[in-house]
């Protein structure tokens, strides 16, 4: 496995450019579990652990700097999201990314964000607030862009559609959304080391306007293209295979 290390600075909520009273809402304090969830997404997202390594337990606890425990309890939180497999004689490992389990993600991303939109254009709920809500994610994924901040930025990319899928007030598909954010934060960060991070942010701005607009039919059109399109242009497989590669003559 790649060197990992805990970077808190990661792990903290971004700085928002604006501050109001309205927006702000009570911290939630994260366990060790969840800091070590958080340290691998981010690891997998920058390509420092790719798809189909190996993650050894009492490893990753010494380079972490925490017992055993938070570790063991994070590995089987992101076993039941798929994140990592479990197999008997091999044992853990960081999924693979294969083109059939992307279109899978996909196929399932466009279908519960198209129902989400379509949803919250008909209750207009794609309002003046909710489209500056979007846009202050977008600035936020821009910094994070011009910083070179890749688990930053695809993390920001996870929280807008999050915040887009929101919009529904169904907490139903929110939930079963969630099910696949962490895949998607990976998907996202491998992306960005193929693709150049403004393109994507420009993507995101394109989709605020569609969703102001208020035509059904254009926000399905976009959320297709944005998530299927745009995604099967990016060669993650090769991305991965040259980050491996990378890694190894590193290590010579």
């Amino acid at each position: 496995m790649a060197h990992l290390v805990l970077d808190h600075s990661t792990l903290a909520p971004s700085a928002p450019q604006e501050v109001q009273k309205s927006s702000l809402t009570k911290l939630q304090p994260r366990t060790l579990a969840q800091q070590v969830i958080e340290a691998l997404i981010g690891a997998a997202a920058e390509g420092l652990i790719l798809p189909g390594d190996r993650i050894i337990e009492t490893e990753l606890a010494q380079r972490l700097g925490v017992s055993r425990v938070p570790v063991r309890e994070a590995l089987r939180v992101l076993e039941s999201q798929g994140i990592v497999i479990n197999e008997p004689y091999k044992g853990i490992r960081l999924t693979p990314v294969t083109a059939e389990r992307i279109d899978q993600l996909i196929e399932v991303r466009v279908a519960l964000e198209t129902a989400a939109l379509t949803r919250a254009i008909r209750l207009g709920r794609n309002d003046r607030a909710s489209i500056d809500a979007l846009q202050a994610i977008v600035d936020d994924m821009k910094a994070r862009a011009d910083a070179n901040d890749v688990f930053g930025f695809a993390t920001a990319d996870t929280q807008f559609h999050r915040v887009l899928t929101s919009f529904a007030g169904n907490a139903v598909l929110s939930d079963m959304w969630e099910m696949l954010s962490r895949q998607m934060t990976i998907i996202f960060g491998l992306s960005a080391l193929g693709k150049p991070m403004l393109d994507i942010v420009e993507e995101h701005t394109s989709l605020i306007k569609v969703f102001q607009s208020g035509h059904v039919a254009d926000m399905a059109l976009a959320i297709s293209d944005h998530i299927d399109v745009e995604i099967h242009k990016v060669d993650l497989e090769n991305i991965i295979a040259r980050r491996r590669s990378e890694t190894l003559a590193q290590t010579l």
